[in-house]
């Protein structure tokens, strides 16, 4: 059982979104008060008010959240039926089972451990997969259990499906800390969870082997990652977060793949950060981030 945030006791994240209309803020607001909650952040959109998607963030404070969670979740279905919304409900004091996924870079890898060890991300880690064992020792010294799955060949059916058997009713969503295997339509349809990927901002420029010779063989100068949501459409699902920096020609390609690590793991931090803490809301292929 993950271990309870004090910080976040009695303190419960809702997210509302689908068509914009008249009365939405009102609704929701109302039956926060009636069920004994106040509202500690409201962050909300709207991409069209006439016609378009209403996105909304709501934390608020209920004493005994726990014990009223099914009596708030029954009015929220009652109060939002009629307006035809999309809702989730979750307890901000119980963190989310994330499982990364790993190969032998071990740079975001070791970035979500450190944060994860200092507190920095509200997420509890069951498991590290990887394909390869050179991060076992490193995994294992923050006292995370650590699990070797082969996957070689193209055929990568034996090592989804161990994969998947670890997974399986353990985790809440899945990182690829540059975990340089293509997962099939098969796993993403049965991990039946989220599955945060990260990766250079080269693509579809520096496809392939060794992007950032590449890029300092074209001269390139801003260099970045992209975050975002696995689809069966590779590294074209909803983009969490992006950053880039600066180079010139004075970098060789070896400062290029020392700086492009560097942010890689900090917009994969952002991005399982944001996602943990509920402020990620899927519309289509984009996301909607609250701050």
């Amino acid at each position: 059982m993950p271990a309870v945030r004090e910080s976040t006791l009695d303190h419960a994240c809702l997210i509302v979104h689908g068509p914009d209309q008249p009365g939405l803020v009102a609704a929701v607001t109302a039956l926060i008060t009636r069920n004994e909650g106040n509202i500690v952040t409201l962050d909300q959109y709207s991409d069209n008010p006439e016609g378009g998607a209403f996105f909304q963030r709501v934390v608020f404070h209920r004493a005994g959240l726990s014990a009223a969670l099914p009596d708030i979740r029954a009015d929220i279905a009652a109060t939002l039926e009629p307006y035809g919304m999309e809702w989730r409900l979750t307890d901000q004091s119980i963190p989310k089972r994330m499982a990364i996924l790993a190969s032998t870079s071990d740079h975001c890898l070791l970035e979500l451990l450190w944060r994860h060890r200092r507190g920095e991300l509200p997420v509890t880690i069951p498991m590290v997969v990887s394909n390869h064992t050179n991060v076992a020792d490193d995994v294992r010294s923050f006292g995370i259990p650590f699990f070797h799955v082969p996957s070689q060949g193209p055929d990568k059916s034996t090592a989804e499906a161990r994969i998947l058997e670890l997974l399986r009713d353990n985790v809440d969503f899945v990182v690829l800390a540059r975990y340089m295997q293509i997962l099939s339509d098969d796993f993403l349809r049965d991990v039946a969870a989220p599955v945060i990927n990260i990766h250079h901002s080269f693509l579809p420029a520096f496809i392939g082997a060794a992007p950032y010779r590449k890029a300092h063989e074209r001269g390139v100068k801003l260099i970045g990652a992209t975050s975002h949501y696995v689809t069966k459409d590779l590294d074209e699902g909803p983009i969490i977060e992006q950053d880039v920096v600066r180079v010139s020609h004075a970098d060789t390609a070896a400062d290029l793949q020392r700086r492009g690590s560097d942010v890689e793991r900090a917009v994969l931090a952002r991005a399982v950060t944001w996602h943990a803490e509920d402020r990620v809301i899927r519309h289509g292929n984009h996301t909607i981030v609250f701050p």
